[in-house]
């Protein structure tokens, strides 16, 4: 059990209408660690990831970030989702601002920084990321990669206690997907804790300190990524690797 839980979440259960897309989910996650959510699709690994910053309502249950339960709305859930830093499929980055712009933007508006601190702090973490020669230009100009990677210099700007990332590279170009894997490699290198859910088994082996496996909205297998991988116990787990690992 981890022994400094920054990320809990209890019995939780969410529905959508008739369908019951978390059941019973119970997760720790520890400061410091990184937790790889894999599974088929439609098995809640999304949902899930979502209910953390209050994206996704819960039905019931409860969830906690460093021991506070999650506030339901107003400036409390703003706070949160500054504490929480996420990053999806699609980059969701502002066209019409520069990239300087799109990672400095809520640090002024949320975090209520000066902007020339906002502007340099920016620059540090585009530099952290291989982007700073790329902080004038606009999205649009960049490639899917080089967006990634600026969503992700804009959540760590933030100064979140825990990340979010939902699928980061699945809508990438293959020859894209290094570029975004090695920044959360590293992120993970320097112990940001990490919720990730990913296809990219390469990375859950290597940077995750435990595998979630779900199914059918219910987490099957919590475990260490070397065992899970070599002896998944389900039968489930089995069928979903032996059609992974093939390709």
């Amino acid at each position: 059990m981890a022994a400094d839980p920054l990320i809990e979440l209890r019995n939780v259960n969410k529905y959508y209408g008739q369908l019951h897309v978390l059941r019973d989910i119970d997760l720790t996650v520890g400061k410091g660690e990184v937790v790889v959510v894999i599974g088929p699709s439609g098995s809640g690994k999304s949902t899930l990831c979502r209910t953390v910053n209050r994206l996704e309502t819960i039905e019931s249950g409860t969830i906690t970030l460093d021991g506070q339960p999650l506030p339901a709305e107003g400036r409390a859930l703003a706070r949160l989702r500054a504490e929480v830093g996420m990053v999806f499929q699609s980059f969701n980055l502002f066209a019409h601002k520069t990239v300087l712009q799109n990672v400095s933007l809520a640090q002024v508006k949320v975090r209520r920084r000066k902007r020339d601190e906002a502007d340099r702090r920016s620059r540090e973490l585009l530099d952290r990321v291989g982007l700073l020669n790329q902080a004038g230009k606009y999205p649009a100009q960049l490639s899917g990669g080089q967006q990634q990677r600026v969503a992700i210099a804009r959540a760590l700007a933030m100064e979140p206690k825990a990340m979010l990332f939902d699928e980061p590279t699945s809508a990438l170009d293959p020859e894209m997907i290094n570029e975004v894997l090695e920044v959360m490699r590293q992120l993970a290198r320097d112990g940001m804790t990490m919720i990730v859910v990913t296809h990219e088994m390469g990375f859950a082996r290597a940077s995750a300190n435990r595998v979630v496996f779900m199914a059918d909205g219910r987490i099957v297998e919590d475990r260490s990524p070397e065992a899970f991988f070599t002896n998944p116990r389900s039968d489930r787990a089995k069928d979903f690797l032996s059609k992974i690992l093939k390709h």
